[in-house]
């Protein structure tokens, strides 16, 4: 069983609901965008999605597996993390549609419906997972909390933009986007409730979290790197990347999880 040290149920609830409602803040970050160009979002675009994979995938192994493996038993973790990355597949292929990231200008409409659909449910296990997190230790959900903004700030952007290609004014645009975000604060707090009640599921939460968290970066957010590869300035992606990945490292080894 996973035991939380000194951090009550209510502060659990506390630290998930702050946290669940900054990274619904993320959703905001089309403000930036209301009176620039697409071409302002694309630029900026591909250093965040180099970022966030390296960010997603170190988080992932270095914080939430290890701690997920620390309690619980070795084939059953690595059998729910497998299960999470299978789960992130058939959400998006039979419900996300690709949307992450994605500029198809054909079925505008139907596919801006999907993006909104797609990202309720995507922000709802966010929350879960930060819920999950800071049942373990506090520094844990917070190096969580920046992996999924770290995530959501390039895709949210990309959202923003598929929305007003699709139809929506810039302003609609951004109010539905903030709207689909704040599930998470919903899926925080069904997480914590989850989390209490049935305690011994804690590290199984962790490992799907993981899964979840590895695909993103690998089967979404890494492909999308190759496909936009400038062979001229190949730096310019990994150093993001490469970055991502030493930040959690070093947040690893100078923050305590428990």
């Amino acid at each position: 069983m996973v035991t939380v040290g000194p951090v009550t149920n209510m502060s659990i609830l506390f630290y998930t609901v702050v946290a669940s409602f900054i990274t619904s803040l993320v959703s905001l970050v089309g403000i930036a965008f209301l009176f620039r160009s697409s071409a302002s979002y694309e630029s900026t675009s591909k250093h965040m999605v180099s970022f966030a994979a390296g960010v997603l995938i170190a988080t992932a192994f270095m914080n939430i597996l290890s701690e997920a493996l620390h309690e619980g038993e070795t084939s059953a973790i690595l059998f729910i993390t497998l299960m999470g990355i299978i789960f992130s597949f058939l959400m998006e292929r039979f419900v996300l549609w690709y949307h992450h990231h994605h500029n198809d200008m054909h079925n505008i409409k139907p596919s801006a419906y999907l993006v909104i659909v797609g990202d309720t449910i995507h922000n709802f296990i966010d929350g879960i997972a930060i819920a999950a997190t800071f049942s373990v230790s506090v520094p844990l959900g917070i190096i969580t909390t920046l992996a999924i903004i770290s995530h959501e700030l390039p895709q949210e952007i990309a959202d923003f933009m598929i929305l007003v290609r699709s139809g929506f004014s810039r302003q609609k645009a951004l109010m539905y986007n903030f709207l689909t975000a704040l599930t998470a604060v919903i899926g925080g707090v069904i997480g914590v409730y989850m989390v209490n009640t049935f305690t011994s599921a804690l590290p199984f939460a962790l490992a799907l979290t993981a899964g979840i968290f590895i695909y993103i970066s690998a089967a979404d957010l890494i492909p999308e790197l190759h496909e936009d590869h400038d062979r001229n300035k190949p730096i310019q992606q990994v150093i993001p990347f490469l970055f991502g990945i030493a930040l959690i490292v070093l947040l690893s080894q100078i923050i305590p999880h428990t």
